[in-house]
Order: C-alpha cells, then structure tokens, then sequence
C-alpha cells in the first residue's frame, strides 16, 4: 500500500507541475485562475513582493523567500539527514546481509529483503526520508520559475538586478556559484561516506550549474542561498570535522 501512495502521490505532482507548464511566459495576478496559479505561482509571487517592497528590491524578496521556505521544511531536511547519517551506520551490516543472501534467485532475495527492512526498522532508518524533502521542493522551484518568468512578463513588476546580474536572465557566474555551493553541501553530508551518493556529489553540481546558465538568475539565486542553509545544516548536524579525526583509526583498525 505505501508503493502505490507513493505512486499515486507522484503523478499527482507531476499533473500539478503539467498544468502550469503552458502558462510559464504569461502575465500573472491575482485575477488568474486554475490551482497551479491560485495555490503556487500567485502565493509566490505575492511573497516575493510583499518582501521586495520591505526590503528595497526583488532580490531581497527572493532571498527573504528562500530563507522562509527552506526554514518551513527544515523539519523534513534534518529527518533526511539523519535518516542518511543512521544508513551510513548500517552499511557494514547490510553488506553482511549482501554476503549472506548472495544468491540471485527469488526466495533468496525476498528473505534479503525482508531481513534489510527489518534491520533499517530496527536502526530507525526511512529508506524514503530522502525522497519527501525533493517531492515538496520540486512544486516549489517549478513555481519559483514560472513566478519569476510570469513577473517578468507582467508589466507591473520590474525584477530589476542581485548586484551586477539581472534577475530576470540567466547569469552564468552565479550558476556557478550555485554548482559549486552544491558540491560543498554534498561534501559535507552523508555522500562523502556513500559510495552510491558519491555519484551524485559530481553530476549534481554540473546538473544545477547547466540548469542555471539557462534559467533565470533569480533561480540560482534560490539555489543559493538554500545551499547556504544546506551547508549549516550539515555542519550542525552531520559533524564532517569529526570523521576525518576518526578516519585514520578506522583505517588502522581495518589493516589489522
């Protein structure tokens, strides 16, 4: 029953992103109909601009907005964390369970299956905590597209500059950034111990900076300052200071 919740869930959020994608270079207001507008791209920019003419500029809105939203599922962030940080504490039983039920056949790999969800039950371990965090935030940054392509469609909003990059353009140099601050929060989470997630630590970069040198620099700008609250958040949480001192022992004890 969970698989097919899961399921279920999926494709109604890739029907709710459909449903937007027609509309992405249209004006938008208050007056737009439809949920994808009413529920996601209004409430966004309504946001953005509530901040932006508190704080001066569309840039602080986005920014103002960022922090908010990632704030609002950091809940779900340390949940994932810490459900990567207890599956890192389990991969030396798990590849005991791969030894001990090596065989391909079907029994063997139900008994293997059942054996592995008992122990991540056992160690507290969500094999789907990693997912929820993505599913919530991917509406968001589909909706952050089309609020900022809308806006700037929309003659009453002038989205104007972060700095020296126009925000309605795309801007390789904080593509970039956004890349490269990617990298650093893979670098300081659970990937730099798991060999599966290490693969994600180089092609997750490259995807966000190509991504970047085409979308809007209001996107990147998203992409950075969420990467920044990444970045502390496993910082405080994950300690990667803490495995390099243990590294060496663990090395040792293995040679032994």
């Amino acid at each position: 029953m969970k698989k097919q919740h899961w399921v279920i869930l999926s494709l109604v959020s890739v029907a709710l992103l459909l449903s937007g994608c027609t509309e992405f270079n249209e004006p938008i207001s208050k007056d737009s109909t439809g949920f994808w507008n009413e529920f996601i791209v209004w409430p966004l920019v309504s946001a953005i601009k509530y901040f932006a003419d508190l704080l001066g500029t569309y840039a602080w809105g986005i920014i103002a907005v960022t922090i908010i939203i990632r704030l609002a599922i950091l809940p779900l962030m340390i949940k994932q964390t810490k459900s990567s940080k207890k599956m890192q504490e389990i991969q030396p039983k798990l590849k005991e369970l791969q030894k001990k039920y090596a065989s391909k056949d079907a029994q063997t790999q139900q008994q293997y299956q059942q054996e592995m969800m008992k122990l991540m039950s056992e160690s507290g371990v969500n094999p789907l905590a990693g997912c929820l965090p993505v599913i919530i935030q991917m509406p968001i940054l589909i909706g952050f597209y089309h609020a900022i392509s809308r806006m700037n469609a929309t003659s009453t909003f002038d989205l104007g500059n972060f700095f020296i990059f126009p925000l309605a353009d795309p801007a390789p140099a904080l593509a970039i950034t956004a890349g490269l601050m990617q990298f650093i929060v893979l670098r300081t989470g659970p990937a730099m111990d798991n060999p599966q997630m290490k693969i994600m630590m180089y092609i997750m970069p490259f995807m966000i900076i190509a991504f970047g040198m085409a979308l809007p620099a209001a996107l990147s700008l998203y992409w950075v300052i969420g990467n920044i609250i990444s970045i502390f958040q496993n910082l405080f949480i994950y300690k990667p200071w803490n495995k390099d001192k243990t590294q060496p022992a663990q090395n040792g004890g293995a040679k032994k």
